[in-house]
């Protein structure tokens, strides 16, 4: 990677990593109160209709792709008019997908709510309330995704990351309104959250339109862009409908076996897990419009490094969150909880074992959607990802075991990852090899080493927040000994040499 790259891809690192633990600060703090407040069969309620939502957001989600594909792709080739023609046409696009979601969630997603769900009856009216609050929100969230992917695309992560952290810290503000106003708690906390959602979609609007020459909204037709932009799109659809089945529909799948106490436990391990996952995300959304880019001009051996250094950099940032709390998963629930609900410390386990999978996806995945030839990708990976449901439906018919979801989908993780870095292969080539000695013979043998002093360790801490805390320093440094000495090449290892140095001679003066 050229310097110029690097430089940019740390500082906008920095700045996401600068919101992400403020996030998980005030995140945890907010999930805290929620929980109190609401109790554990609201959380439930709320985890699991907010899921029915969710399934339908994954045509969001591809056009979230497609934005940001084409906008990254146009920034990379320095076409302004271009620029200005996919903000427009995903714009007008967005709004079309909006309607179609409306349209959908209030008669499929409706009818499965009132007919089809394990809630108590008692509760029905609150859960319909966020549902459509739920709904709203989603709508929202898909008309801001033109200009969210521009603030991305431009890699002006410092803005993102402000955003992220007024959204938390409206989100706190919110958790400490729904103590202090009476009602269904349930019902309230339904119609802040959606408070929230609109007054962020006007915040990006706003910086947007200020700053970027092509969010000025011109009434056009393009049908060659808007046929490239479907097309892509179209297939993304496809492929995200899986990735949505698998995270939302074993929710639902668990809720038609099970009862909303375990819709609660698998929710608080799955905010858990979004907070895990984000130590990697972020560091990816910094690296993925340089993937893109590179592509662009042309560079495909820049392209693969890349991928290669991202799959890599993102495995070993997801260490230093998943080693150390798959271990004190127990204690760390108890500190920050109390009591929670059964099930939740076996769910939170094998979901930071999915994350650590998951974590290597996002750099492959981007460098195939650079090519814009993604139709069999997600052919392919819908088929795996939506593979959970009727597998996850057989196993609990055999063996009541709610835990049998998150393993089922632990396994089609690792299938998936594999398919992916096949079909990245047959676009862009490259040699198996070299990704095995650059990434997976440098990640593997860095959490072997790790897992079993970190587990021997906690095993003699005293189950305080001082051992908590204690426990978790000791591993942090096992980690980074052992990431220094296994994962990183000679160059890497006197790149990082070089910068301690720099900074010691800074401090000396």
């Amino acid at each position: 990677m050229r310097s110029e790259d690097n430089k940019r891809i740390a500082k906008n690192t920095l700045f996401l990593y600068f919101r992400m633990l403020l996030t998980i600060v005030v995140n945890f703090y907010t999930v805290r109160v929620v929980w109190r407040v609401l109790g554990v069969d609201d959380y439930g309620i709320y985890n699991v209709v907010g899921g029915i939502v969710a399934m339908f957001a994954f045509l969001k989600t591809a056009m979230v792709a497609s934005s940001q594909r084409f906008t990254s792709f146009e920034l990379g080739r320095g076409d302004l008019d271009k620029l200005n023609r996919v903000f427009c046409i995903s714009l007008k696009v967005h709004f079309l997908l909006a309607i179609t979601v409306f349209l959908l969630t209030e008669t499929i997603g409706i009818w499965f709510l009132n007919e089809k769900l394990n809630i108590p009856y008692d509760r029905m009216v609150a859960a319909n309330w966020v549902y459509q609050c739920s709904i709203i929100s989603l709508l929202v969230s898909i008309v801001s995704v033109p200009y969210d992917s521009c603030i991305v695309a431009h890699e002006h992560m410092k803005v993102y990351g402000y955003f992220g952290i007024i959204e938390v810290s409206l989100r706190l503000l919110m958790a400490f309104l729904l103590m202090a106003i009476g009602g269904d708690k349930l019902i309230i906390y339904s119609i802040l959250m959606l408070g929230v959602a609109l007054l962020m979609r006007l915040l990006s609007q706003f910086y947007c339109r200020k700053h970027f020459e092509e969010c000025s909204y011109r009434n056009m037709s393009d049908k060659k862009l808007l046929r490239d932009m479907f097309s892509f799109s179209g297939w993304s659809f496809i492929g995200n409908f899986g990735v949505s089945v698998r995270s939302q529909g074993l929710n639902i799948i668990i809720n038609m076996f099970f009862n909303v106490a375990v819709n609660a436990a698998k929710g608080i391990a799955e905010q858990i897990g979004a907070v895990v996952y984000g130590f990697a995300y972020n560091f990816q959304m910094a690296l993925n419009p340089q993937i893109t880019k590179k592509y662009a001009s042309g560079d495909k051996s820049g392209m693969t490094e890349l991928i290669f250094s991202g799959c890599k950099y993102s495995a070993i940032l997801m260490m230093f969150i998943v080693v150390p709390l798959f271990f004190s998963a127990d204690l760390f629930l108890h500190l920050w909880l109390g009591d929670v609900a059964r099930y939740t410390v076996g769910f939170l386990q094998l979901i930071l074992v999915t994350c650590l999978i998951d974590s290597m996806v996002g750099p492959i995945t981007t460098g195939i959607q650079a090519t814009g030839n993604i139709k069999k990708f997600q052919i392919i990976i819908s088929i795996i990802m939506i593979s959970n449901l009727p597998l996850a439906w057989l196993w609990l018919k055999i063996y009541s075991n709610p835990y049998v979801s998150s393993f089922i989908a632990i396994i089609t993780s690792a299938i998936a990852l594999a398919v992916r870095l096949r079909l990245l292969h047959q676009l862009v080539e490259f040699s198996y090899l070299v990704f095995i000695r650059h990434t997976l013979a440098r990640i593997v043998p860095i959490l072997v080493v790790v897992s079993v002093p970190s587990w021997i360790i906690y095993s003699k801490m005293p189950r305080t927040l001082c051992g908590l805390i204690c426990y978790c320093i000791i591993t942090t440094v096992i980690i980074l000994i052992c990431s220094y000495i296994i994962g990183l090449s000679a160059v890497e290892k006197k790149h990082v040499l070089q910068i301690i140095k720099n900074r010691l001679k800074f401090l000396s003066k």
